[in-house]
């Protein structure tokens, strides 16, 4: 199948920097003019809108924990919409108004500080301490302010936003303070800073989302990337009036297994729901009748005898491996060998490929590999390397892309950034979801995207799905199902076109 949609990994906006190269663009912006309060009120709106994106029902309290410098000023300035939005606000100063910036104090004084007391359900907390600059280890007032901040998170169930960094993260090596602020959602200033996607940094940063500043020049190069809204909106065009369903793709979908007939459901509806023109779903004959009497009208379920005759199906793009089991292995290894359509490969296709991954070097067509982190173990066992330099090191390796599953999913392809994902959440963490992404992800390659972009896309809006289900819709973290994603893909692929 010809891809003929090419890459958009280098969107230069979803650049990851370094402390250093932040700094200097601010400095290019300024010398061209731009001040600081335009840059600060740039941030406030965004920040005030990703608050109300992940709270959208009803105004709640925003608590604001601030410093004295321009971190400060952007809470401040946030506050100040989401008060007029009605929210109500509580300020815990760590310094007195004298002491802060000219800039903080003019946002603060914008601000009504009559009302604190809140008659809402929800709160969540800004982090507007410490920005980009700050050094370690921590001090007081700063990190009795942090201390409180956690204590609030713990026992209050407040969510916390980062404004830029989460204060006591230094942002170019991801080290944490002792008393770092543990954060849900990041709201990185302008561009990606380094060290909120180091493996360390998990648990302090959360979810991130990036906060455009248009002014801001991105640097030239760099070896890392975000995969967010912004970085992602082009990559599938509207589709014309008269399209038709060849041209979105014919998926084969290989699943399935006796007692796990599940996976094969959900990888064949996540390619309906990503899109997919045509979906058929082979299933051995021994699962033919419960497969069939349990999929979406809309898959067309084939029993087969053997994988071998697999090969000379007229197929688009193949999913491979959720819940087949290993008793077919050798033949599953085949496949992934020679068949030359593009093909994810995920679960128990890629435990058989761990007995000989030496293939993919001979491969007759593109793969992507869907690893979670035991089964990227047993594909190639690295111990005592991070995530990115397992990604680095496999995608040098073998011709292949990978996507590496993840609270912050890294997909990584030869001769390109490595790519951070954006979106998702704990409640992710039950079984298969892994299988609706495989679906989803084989849909989009159907769709011509290339094999780096499906996987870069496939991450962001089935993670984005799961936001939806829980912050828009009825689930929880706890509740959270692989169908509740099938549910709210549709959402995630709107906020892409809007």
């Amino acid at each position: 199948m010809e891809n003929v949609i090419t890459d958009q990994a280098s969107h230069p906006a979803s650049s990851v920097v370094t402390s250093k190269q932040m700094r200097a663009a601010e400095e290019a912006a300024f010398a061209g003019g731009i001040t600081a309060e335009a840059l600060m009120d740039q941030a406030a709106t965004g920040i005030a809108g990703v608050v109300e994106k992940f709270f959208p029902k009803n105004p709640g309290h925003c608590v604001v924990f601030s410093g004295k410098g321009n971190n400060a000023g952007d809470a401040f300035a946030a506050a100040r919409l989401l008060q007029e939005r009605g929210w109500t606000i509580e300020l815990h100063l760590a310094f007195p108004e004298g002491k802060c910036g000219e800039l903080a104090r003019k946002k603060l004084r914008s601000l009504d500080q009559s009302i604190s007391e809140s008659p809402h359900r929800h709160s969540v907390i800004l982090d507007g301490l410490l920005g980009l600059g700050a050094k370690l280890p921590l001090r007081d007032p700063i990190a009795s302010a942090c201390r409180e901040i956690n204590r609030r998170r713990l026992e209050e169930n407040a969510f916390v936003f980062a404004i830029d960094i989460p204060t006591g993260l230094d942002g170019d090596s991801g080290a944490a303070d002792a008393d770092c602020v543990i954060a849900d959602f990041n709201l990185t200033i302008g561009f990606a800073k380094r060290g909120l996607v180091v493996d360390q940094a998990l648990d302090f940063v959360g979810r991130i989302e990036r906060i455009p500043l248009p002014d801001l020049d991105p640097p030239e190069q760099s070896n890392a990337v975000l995969a967010d809204g912004s970085a992602l909106s082009g990559l599938l065009p509207r589709r014309k009036f008269g399209a038709y369903k060849n041209q979105f793709g014919r998926v084969g979908v290989v699943s399935g297994s006796r007692g796990f007939s599940g996976a094969a459901i959900l990888s064949a509806t996540g390619a309906l729901r990503g899109g997919a023109g045509l979906v058929e779903l082979f299933v051995l004959e021994e699962i033919y009748s419960i497969v069939a009497a349990t999929a979406p009208p809309e898959v067309m379920v084939k029993p087969i005898s053997s994988y071998s005759a697999l090969l000379a199906e007229p197929i688009d793009v193949w999913a491979v491996g959720p819940g087949l089991g290993q008793e077919h292995a050798n033949e599953i290894r085949r496949l992934i060998q020679e068949a030359q359509q593009p093909m994810v490969v995920d679960a128990d296709a890629l435990n058989a490929l761990a007995r000989d991954p030496s293939i993919l070097s001979q491969g007759k067509g593109p793969r992507l590999l869907t690893p979670h982190p035991g089964e990227m173990k047993r594909l190639f066992p690295a111990e005592e390397k991070s995530r990115a330099e397992q990604a680095l090191e496999f995608t040098a390796k073998y011709p292949v892309t990978l996507l590496l599953k993840g609270s912050r999913t890294i997909v990584a392809e030869r001769d390109h950034p490595l790519s951070y994902n954006t979106t998702g959440t704990p409640g992710m963490a039950t079984g298969g979801m892994g299988d609706v992404l495989t679906g989803v992800c084989a849909a989009l390659i159907a769709q011509k995207l290339s094999l780096f972009d499906a996987a870069r896309l496939g991450a962001w809006l089935c993670g984005r799905a799961a936001e939806i289900a829980i912050f828009n819709g009825d689930s929880s973290e706890e509740s959270l199902l692989p169908s509740d994603l099938l549910n709210h893909l549709g959402r995630a692929f709107r906020e892409l076109s809007f």
